[in-house]
């Protein structure tokens, strides 16, 4: 790895818990994002002289606090700082501030950072910008390329968002240990979101946006550092990475949609594979299971699938049912009408549905759903009524060109 990789990753890895620690000396983002700028700045400085310090995070935690004191006394015109060649000398001091933060003080901390950035009085189209900002460290136009919007409007976003968290007297004390339960699901959550942000780009967008599902994937695996045994972010984790490694294969050349039945499993990416079917296996273990573990187990299925005729579909609507059960929801039960229709046929699937509409009446999918299982069993006309709702529905050009092709099939009978 060249000096500067090294370097980079080291500072993308500490990030979370030197801006947690910097926010709770400060209790104020823009001081602590400015903080750690600066200390990244020293770093890049010294380290390629001195050496890589023993404990990064101890290192740009110290650094940066002491450079956010000396700003704060300058604005106070008091006296300033020692010179920073008295302030760079960490031999002995990074000693004992090594000793003094511990496992736990990041524990709490990167918690803290994550909660702050999906507090429930900011809404979810701020709280992704803002963990991905403060966070993982994307810069403004990253992520405004990844929205798809103007990088002056994210930055307005953005700012909003501090500035909600900033008169909204946030508390920034160690969470207990039920708030700190309530804290990780809202956590959780929010990774699933930034995971789904990228993973739901047309193809078109995917350069810009999938890097978003990487990002997700670097947090969750970060959780999975500060809560080892919680089996559900072990299977938030398996989730992502099965579900992100079928990204070579979800699109034609043209930027179609290929259906997950006729992908090219050989493009899918076997290593993100093992690793993801290894976390559900070991989260099963813990016999604590919820919606992310059977989604990931429901994913882990058709990842040991060799061949889509060998997926073991009767085992799919048997954990949909259990999905319905633990968290009951129309989408749900959609997509276990697909199962359903793999195991005991379309009319059954239909009947399922059916009572759905209603509450699903602007949603593409349904509309997809309905007119393949009206098709199969021969009801043409009401198959072309739904894939027609379904285009006037979609969310991208790819989308409405898959549902295309169902009505030149219809077409051609």
């Amino acid at each position: 790895m060249s000096e500067s990789a090294w370097i980079e990753a080291a500072l993308t890895a500490a990030r979370p818990q030197a801006v947690g620690a910097l926010l709770r000396y400060f209790r104020n983002l823009d001081i602590a994002e400015e903080a750690f700028q600066e200390a990244c700045l020293r770093a890049l400085k010294n380290w390629p002289k001195n050496g890589p310090p023993r404990d990064p995070t101890a290192w740009l935690i110290f650094v940066g606090r002491n450079s956010a004191i000396d700003g704060v006394r300058r604005q106070a015109k008091q006296q300033p700082l020692p010179p920073e060649e008295v302030l760079s000398d960490l031999e002995d001091t990074e000693t004992a501030i090594v000793e003094k933060i511990d496992g736990s003080d990041y524990r709490d901390d990167i918690l803290r950072l994550l909660f702050i950035c999906c507090h429930p009085d900011l809404p979810a189209t701020q709280q992704i910008p803002l963990a991905l900002r403060i966070v993982s460290g994307l810069s403004v136009r990253q992520i405004a390329r990844a929205f798809l919007v103007g990088e002056s409007a994210m930055e307005q976003r953005i700012t909003r968002a501090k500035s909600r968290i900033g008169a909204g007297g946030i508390p920034f004390e160690t969470p207990d240990a039920i708030e700190r339960t309530e804290r990780l699901a809202a956590v959780v959550a929010m990774v699933y979101l930034i995971f789904n942000e990228g993973y739901s780009a047309a193809a078109g967008e995917q350069q810009a946006r999938l890097p978003l599902c990487d990002e997700a994937i670097r947090l969750a695996r970060l959780l999975l550092r500060i809560f080892p045994t919680e089996p559900e972010i072990m299977g938030l984790t398996a989730l992502m990475l099965l579900q992100n490694a079928r990204a070579a294969a979800r699109f034609d050349a043209e930027g179609s949609v290929i259906l997950l039945e006729d992908q090219d499993r050989s493009l899918w990416n076997r290593k993100m594979i093992n690793e993801g079917l290894a976390l559900i296996d070991k989260a099963v273990r813990h016999r604590r299971p919820g919606p992310y573990q059977i989604q990931a187990a429901i994913a882990a299925l058709h990842a040991r699938a060799l061949r889509a005729e060998d997926t073991d579909w009767v085992e799919i609507d048997l954990l949909y049912s259990a999905l319905e059960r633990l968290t009951p929801s129309p989408v749900i039960t959609l997509n276990r009408a697909v199962a359903v229709a793999k195991v005991r046929g379309p009319a059954e699937a239909l009947a399922m549905i059916e009572p759905l509409e209603d509450r699903l009446s602007g949603y593409f999918h349904y509309f997809g759903v309905k007119g393949n299982l009206l098709m199969k069993i021969g009801r043409a006309d009401e198959a072309r009524e739904a894939f027609n709702r379904a285009i006037s529905l979609a969310n991208t050009a790819a989308e409405a060109a898959h549902i295309r092709t169902h009505l030149d099939r219809l077409a051609q009978h």
